[in-house]
């Protein structure tokens, strides 16, 4: 029997999001638990309307809990629109009426219950900003040795030339709250980055997603559907006839972690100043003079390379038969 990894899904919908969200649930590998929502992409409300809607086209039978609206110590970003389009899931308009409802707890308290009703095997992906965990760490800083581990997409390092996606040195996740960020570094649990450095390696072009509508049935024309707002935005904002696969590759490294290169070292995220958000590691093979802030945080795993043609084909035999 396929060992099933119990994930929650923590989530700002947004089109990657979307995408990731229904490529795990199309993985009989994985055993979803709970979907969180966080400010991010765009506000707390519309991302977990998004959210539910994903939940019932998914048919997903898992609680949706509506989480952090604003950072830890900073005022909510703007979101962008520009980005994922005005209701956050490209030119797809989730209904104004919606039959799920979310869970009466806080995300937080929802990650925090599962761990605790799961010790040591709940994995947390987590897509968007890093504010829910931060908040669980706070609320019950003993779910950090219950749980199994935490797949983020978020940071940038600076490999194959990606160092920054909102400034020059900073990844969105990241800058949208840095002070959570830090917190979910320093903790005494198992971290997997999955920064810039390989998810704008891995595109998903024209043809490809072409692809997906023409032989994956009805996610196929979903996955088709949801992202021609952000290829649009990918084209204008870099010439890209394609989209960044971004937060599906939080999902595939807890599936296929072969398929990325990891380094190793502890890793602090810059709160404030012209380097605000940027993420930095200390590899452990660069041992280097010494560096308090750093050499006290537990080691962090970054992925600074991917199989390429692995994750894609991974991706699309999941939906095309």
């Amino acid at each position: 029997m396929t060992h099933r990894h119990k994930v929650i899904f923590d989530t700002d919908p947004g089109v990657d999001d979307a995408m990731a969200l229904c490529f795990l649930t199309r993985r009989p590998e994985f055993d979803l638990l709970a979907v969180t929502t966080v400010h991010g992409n765009l506000d707390i409300d519309t991302v977990t309307r998004n959210a539910l809607w994903l939940a019932e086209r998914l048919e997903l039978d898992v609680p949706v809990a509506m989480g952090a609206a604003t950072p830890l110590v900073r005022p909510a970003g703007a979101g962008v629109p520009h980005v994922h389009g005005a209701s956050g899931l490209g030119d797809l308009m989730p209904p104004a009426q919606l039959a799920r409802t979310i869970d009466p707890r806080p995300a937080w308290q929802v990650i925090v219950d599962m761990v605790r009703a799961h010790p040591h095997e709940v994995t947390l992906i987590a897509i968007g900003p890093l504010t829910n965990l931060a908040l669980a760490l706070r609320h019950d800083p003993g779910i950090a040795e219950l749980v199994a581990g935490v797949s983020l997409m978020g940071g940038a390092f600076g490999t194959h030339g990606h160092s920054g996606n909102v400034s020059p040195v900073a990844e969105a996740n990241i800058l949208s709250d840095p002070e959570a960020a830090d917190l979910v570094m320093t903790a005494p649990w198992k971290v997997a980055m999955l920064g810039l450095d390989v998810t704008q390696q891995v595109v998903m072009d024209a043809a490809y997603l072409d692809h997906l509508e023409e032989r994956g049935g009805p996610d196929g024309a979903f996955l088709r559907a949801v992202s021609r707002f952000y290829q649009g935005f990918h084209e204008l904002s870099r010439g890209l006839a394609g989209i960044f696969a971004h937060d599906s590759l939080a999902v595939i490294q807890v599936l296929a972690p072969h398929l990325f290169t990891l380094r190793h070292g502890p890793v602090r995220v810059v709160c404030g100043g012209l380097a605000d958000g940027q993420t930095i590691q200390k590899p452990v093979c660069q041992p280097g003079p010494p560096a308090p802030p750093w050499d006290d945080a537990p080691s962090r795993a970054v992925a600074v390379d991917v199989d390429v043609g692995g994750v894609l084909a991974l991706y699309a035999d999941t939906f095309i038969v």
